[in-house]
């Protein structure tokens, strides 16, 4: 490594509200860092390049940002969250197979590698579910198919898609819950707040105008979103509970990707989500 090159670097295509935020706490406790726009990134085989040993990364693509991490891992750079966690918590089959196999609670779960092996799936699962793109955020393409007929409907369309991997379908039953779900962010095996998103529609995330509010973060809550993310192999995650009508809370999905404007509103000054991350990256970049 160049005797100049700071030892922490940001990967980002986009700065947004997230990594500016990570940036400013950076620059007030002092650390350097680069900013490294993935877009502009290739790395020659394995070969060791001029560039910082530790990346945070926090580009915003699933694709991208794994192969990005993996490439940089070959090289010997160090990688938050690893190659391994960005590709689990970037498909929903992944992190649900991970959450099973770590004995947490989670919605029933089925991925059916057609399209008519889906219908017969969702018979087993039972109405009404949601079929679910197995990439994606902020809850698009994510439908709840009420019946047989709907679900038919949709999945017609679904075999209509160009990609294979479209093909391969992730299917969930819906669970009764009140308006609101839990977003717990986990920085470093920590808990550090927890938020309430509540909205009218069904699918509450905050790009789908559902408002964050405060939600005291209780022992079992923050224990089953550390362990959720310990499964998915992540430091910094976002986890998403929620609550069914008899009180019992599982692990819907774990973002390692975390957005956190919404949460970080709804916490005020009882938490520093970009301060707690900087700190992590600061004593990880020097370990």
């Amino acid at each position: 490594m160049d005797s100049v090159t700071p030892r922490l670097g940001i990967l980002a295509s986009r700065v947004r509200y997230e990594e500016k935020s990570i940036m400013a706490a950076l620059e007030r406790r002092g650390a350097e860092f680069e900013y490294l726009d993935p877009r502009s990134l290739s790395v020659v085989g394995a070969a060791p390049r001029e560039a910082p040993s530790f990346v945070f990364n926090r580009e915003i693509g699933h694709f991208r940002a794994y192969y990005a991490a993996s490439a940089l891992e070959s090289a010997g750079v160090t990688v938050l969250n690893t190659a391994a966690a960005t590709r689990v918590t970037g498909d929903k089959w992944h992190t649900s197979a991970a959450l099973l196999g770590a004995g947490l609670p989670t919605p029933a779960t089925a991925l059916a590698m057609t399209p008519d092996a889906a219908l017969k799936a969702l018979e087993e699962i039972g109405y009404p579910a949601v079929i679910k793109p197995l990439v994606g955020s902020w809850g698009r393409l994510v439908t709840r198919v009420t019946d047989r007929a709907m679900a038919s409907a949709v999945l017609e369309y679904v075999a209509a898609l160009p990609s294979p991997q479209s093909h391969v379908v992730y299917l969930q039953e819906l669970v009764p819950k009140a308006d609101r779900d839990i977003r717990v962010v986990v920085v470093g095996g920590t808990a550090i707040g927890a938020m309430h998103r509540r909205g009218a529609e069904w699918r509450t995330n905050v790009a789908r105008g559902a408002v964050s509010e405060h939600c005291p973060l209780s022992r079992s809550h923050a224990e089953l979103a550390v362990s959720a993310a310990a499964a998915v192999g992540a430091d910094i995650a976002g986890v998403d509970l929620i609550e069914d009508e008899e009180g019992r809370v599982t692990v819907l999905e774990v973002n390692g990707q975390v957005e956190f404007r919404g949460f970080q509103e709804a916490e005020g000054s009882r938490v520093d989500v970009g301060d707690s991350i900087a700190a992590l990256l600061i004593a990880r970049a020097a370990a």
